[in-house]
């Protein structure tokens, strides 16, 4: 009988240790993987380097998950040589990076028919670094009134950089001073003006992997370790499945697989605010309960890719969107059902169900394994240790620890018919 067929999956990262880590370990754990066709595989993963590379070098790898060029160039352009000339799968496209400049996202969504709120883009407050700005803006520039278009908008509002990035730049504008003080304190970004939705009831935040989505609830003035809240059908379900239809929507239009969306819900009406994160939160001090998810997500949807043998699509397709978008004859529910539709055959979401059932049946065992023993506990220490000063540690001991107990516990009931 042939060896089983390795596939070489690379990690491209940051400053991450624990999720990688974690991922690294599960990994090593799958075992060979039977697929439906009978043939027999495995996962490898590696940390990837930054070195000089010639354009016509062959890679290794077979699929490469990116955190870390969305910012650093170098990797970027191998990944695009790589996407362009050697088909290696990647979770986010690398050719729709400036999408996830929330502005071509807001853009998208908009023409899409969702409810995103109203946005304004206004120019530099000061002069970019270009020796040609100077004569550009006094002959082509036109003057406007910032306040006129903050009226126009309503207060509060928020003055956000069109390329966000871990809530950099963003401020809450609540009068008119508020409104100088922080265009003239955004220098050189670039800012949208972006309208409000006042009493809120849900802030909803969804990580999106693959054909998968949770939804989390959401309480950004919490600190990281607590923005996150164990909140089970916070959302009724018609509202919970559009949350779901607009991340995937997002995803599967820009080519984006590994990504997380935020939305605000009123009355019953889903308002987008911010849906592109080319590094989304995946932290174990972060998630917690929802951490164990995350990376049995990945892990499926990594093998999902890698041994089907999942053709990579990396460039953008607006047209049977927008097809749906400018359908007189549909609603917006029934947009919605057509743009899950496209979402589900993107994500090849059917066929992606019967591979976990029929090849990957005993990941979410070997993971609840995992979370309750001594190599996880030794992770999580490692980590708290390394996030927070040693007068916190045992405070956070118990707080990861009390949360993550909750979701052995949640699973054990639910294995159980409990």
């Amino acid at each position: 009988m042939p060896a089983p067929t390795d596939h070489l999956v690379g990690l491209l990262l940051g400053a991450e240790e624990d999720w990688p880590t974690a991922f690294e370990s599960l990994a090593r754990r799958l075992g060979v993987l039977r697929a439906p066709d009978g043939t027999e595989h495995t996962l490898t993963t590696e940390r990837m380097t930054i070195e000089p590379f010639n354009l016509r070098d062959r890679p290794r790898h077979e699929l490469v998950i990116d955190r870390l060029a969305h910012w650093y160039y170098h990797p970027r352009e191998w990944l695009k040589k790589v996407a362009l000339m050697d088909d290696v799968y990647l979770l986010n496209s690398p050719f729709t990076f400036q999408s996830m400049e929330k502005h071509s996202a807001y853009c998208a969504l908009m023409r899409l028919g969702m409810n995103v709120p109203e946005t304004v883009l206004v120019p530099y407050k000061n002069p970019v670094d270009n020796a040609r700005w100077a004569y550009t803006s006094a002959k082509y520039n036109r003057g406007f009134d910032l306040d006129e278009i903050a009226d126009s908008l309503g207060y509060p509002l928020f003055m956000k950089p069109f390329d966000g990035g871990g809530w950099r730049g963003v401020s809450m504008v609540r009068d008119r001073d508020d409104l100088h003080r922080s265009y003239d304190d955004s220098g050189e970004m670039l800012m949208h003006l972006q309208a409000s939705v006042p009493d809120f009831e849900h802030f909803a935040r969804s990580l999106t992997i693959g054909p998968e989505t949770m939804v989390m609830k959401f309480r950004p003035d919490e600190p990281m370790h607590d923005r996150y809240a164990v909140a089970h059908g916070f959302l009724d379900e018609e509202v919970g499945r559009e949350v779901v239809t607009i991340s995937q929507t997002v995803n599967a239009f820009f080519r984006w697989e590994f990504n997380s969306c935020e939305m605000l819900v009123k009355d019953g009406v889903v308002y987008p605010i911010d849906y592109a994160n080319a590094c989304p939160d995946v932290a174990v001090t972060s998630l917690h309960y929802y951490f164990p998810w995350a990376m049995s997500a990945l892990l499926r949807w990594t093998a999902f890719c890698t041994v089907t043998g999942r053709a990579p699509r990396t460039q953008v397709d607006t047209a049977p969107w927008f097809a749906v978008a400018d359908d007189e004859l549909l609603d917006h529910e029934g947009r919605l059902a057509a743009y899950q539709s496209l979402a589900d055959d993107y994500f090849e979401a059917e066929r992606y169900r019967a591979f976990c059932e029929s090849t990957l049946a005993h990941v979410d065992e070997m993971v609840l394994d995992w979370i309750a023993g001594d190599d996880f506990r030794r992770l999580l220490t490692s980590t708290i240790q390394q996030t927070y000063p040693p007068q916190e540690w045992d405070r956070f001991e118990a707080h990861f620890g009390g949360l993550l107990g909750l979701w052995l516990s949640d699973q054990q009931t639910a294995g159980s018919g409990g």
